[in-house]
């Protein structure tokens, strides 16, 4: 599961200053969100570690957008409760960094969103939820509205049709979503794609048949 994500959180500035530099929680641990999702404590240990061997820190963009770096992060930490990152808005040098500073520091916008690849996951069968073990931080985003990544609808269908594998409770939670039972979900996901991931002795006809079944499944409910 290498795809770039995002995953934002609402957070208050312990304290805008006139310089740029800001604090706040990027992450909290515990906390479903609405896709059935949970980060897990540990979950940015390793990613934090190689920022620090390489000397640095991710950026902070505007939006997540690679065009648009407004910042650095000066220390990134994990406590008790999340992700907590302190860093520097470059007001003095970049544009766009003066806007976020005057919106962070009036209260217009209050969204942190960090971008990601998923290295680690578990999917808790009891709680119906993805559980995010170990992360890959690329970045850390001030953003308008905090919102989870891309619909699981239209991220799932894109890695179909690129011809990869959503994992199977990915694919089982984005039935779920999609309005299936769970009971549904499972029987959908555990016909076509538990055989196509688990690689079942079958002629490729056969293989190719639940591989068209999945995305037929894919159109009908994105349509």
């Amino acid at each position: 599961m290498s795809k770039f994500k995002t995953k934002a959180v609402n957070f208050e500035p312990t304290e805008v200053k006139d310089d740029g530099t800001f604090g706040g929680y990027c992450s909290v641990f515990g906390n479903t969100d609405s896709y059935g999702d949970v980060v897990m404590k540990g979950a940015f240990t390793d990613s934090i570690k190689a920022w620090e061997t390489k000397g640095k820190m991710p950026p902070i963009l505007w939006q997540h957008d690679r065009g648009d770096v407004i910042g650095v992060w000066t220390k990134l930490y994990e406590d008790d409760y999340g992700l907590y990152g302190e860093g520097r808005l470059l007001v003095d040098d970049v544009a766009k960094a003066r806007e976020a500073h005057a919106l962070l520091k009036h209260g217009a916008i209050d969204g942190l969103s960090i971008g990601y690849s998923l290295n680690k996951w578990s999917f808790n069968e009891d709680e119906e939820v993805l559980e995010l073990l170990a992360v890959d931080l690329k970045e850390i985003s001030v953003v308008t509205f905090p919102a989870n990544d891309d619909s699981r609808i239209d991220s799932v269908k894109s890695i179909l049709l690129k011809g990869d594998m959503p994992t199977l409770p990915e694919f089982e939670k984005f039935l779920r979503d999609a309005g299936f039972s769970k009971s549904q979900a499972t029987a959908i996901a555990g016909h076509g794609l538990r055989k196509l991931l688990q690689g079942d002795p079958e002629t490729k006809a056969d293989k190719n048949d639940d591989y068209s079944e999945v995305l037929s499944i894919l159109k009908s409910i994105n349509e």
